[in-house]
């Protein structure tokens, strides 16, 4: 009881927080600007409308300059802690020339290079970038980096069709079947693949041939891969990377009580994520030890939870 209390005295200083960056950028058309605005005001209402430790911050129509970007990711870089998470999602148009991707904007447009200098600058240690626009996947050799995820709708820069993508990933955070392990977290890896299934549908059921094939990457090297597994070592930040709480895991969010020890499991399934990766590495004997031991404390946690 002791060590709960004590738990509950430090939460509001130490609980981890989540910082929203999400840019809808330069449409070009009506149609365009209204789904990618649209996209981002809708991201933006439902992040707000969970709970627990979270940041949003939303640029659109004319607040969506390479100014207004550089601004934004400038004050997140002041305030996200170490031990916090910070996510950028970019919807719009992308463009590759061969050698630079750039996201586009109103005014210049602002490329995988200088991104990946602003979100440097942020000291949060786990990182999520989710690109949904044409081009997206040539900026993985830009941004990518140990400790930050990427996710792009696209395999290369030569995809330069405007994408589906950033519709369905939207949808991952308001659709209850993201949460495929039923745990009542959508993480980056469910919402990726909730969306890819979306656009594989997308475009199965109009008929057309598939102009966009999302990625993943979240090693800090190598290329991206459409399916993140233990086998091609993709895979293990995206699965442990929680983006949406639901139900009894966003209530005990919001609860002084209880976002401890929510944050305990939390870090405890991430550990067992990593180890799952780690295991070829590992002796079998040391190997059970360790996972028996999380697995254990693990369902001790959840006891406490559901009191």
């Amino acid at each position: 009881m002791k060590a709960l209390l004590w738990l509950v005295a430090l939460a509001p200083s130490v609980y981890p927080a989540v910082h929203y960056v999400t840019v809808a950028g330069l449409g070009g058309e009506a149609e365009y600007e209204q789904r990618f605005n649209g996209q981002a005001t809708e991201l933006e209402k439902l992040l707000k409308a969970s709970s627990g430790e979270i940041q949003v911050h939303t640029l659109s129509g004319k607040e969506a300059t390479r100014a207004g970007l550089t601004e934004t990711l400038q004050q997140v870089a002041k305030e996200a802690r170490a031990s916090d998470s910070f996510v950028l999602v970019l919807i719009g148009h992308g463009s590759f020339d061969g050698d630079d991707y750039k996201f586009n904007l109103t005014g210049p447009d602002v490329s995988g290079v200088e991104l990946a200098a602003l979100c440097d600058r942020v000291p949060a240690t786990r990182q999520l970038i989710v690109n949904t626009t044409s081009a997206s996947g040539a900026m993985i050799a830009a941004l990518q980096k140990p400790g930050r995820a990427l996710i792009t709708a696209t395999k290369s820069g030569t995809e330069k069709n405007a994408t589906v993508f950033g519709r369905y990933f939207v949808e991952a955070f308001r659709d209850p079947s993201a949460d495929a392990d039923k745990n009542e977290i959508v993480t980056a890896l469910e919402a990726f693949r909730f969306a890819d299934r979306g656009t594989v549908g997308f475009y199965e059921t109009q008929k057309r041939l598939s102009t966009e094939h999302a990625l993943v990457e979240d090693t800090g090297q190598g290329e991206g891969v459409r399916a993140p597994s233990v086998e091609n070592g993709q895979g293990a930040l995206v699965s442990s990377f929680a983006l949406l709480r639901l139900g009894a895991a966003q209530k005990a969010a919001a609860d002084p009580a209880k976002k401890q020890l929510l944050a305990r499991r939390e870090e405890l399934e991430q550990k067992i994520d990593k180890l799952k990766y780690e295991k070829a590495a590992l002796p079998s004997e040391e190997y059970r030890k360790q996972l028996s031991a999380m697995l254990l404390e693990l369902a001790r946690v959840q006891e406490d939870l559901e009191k």
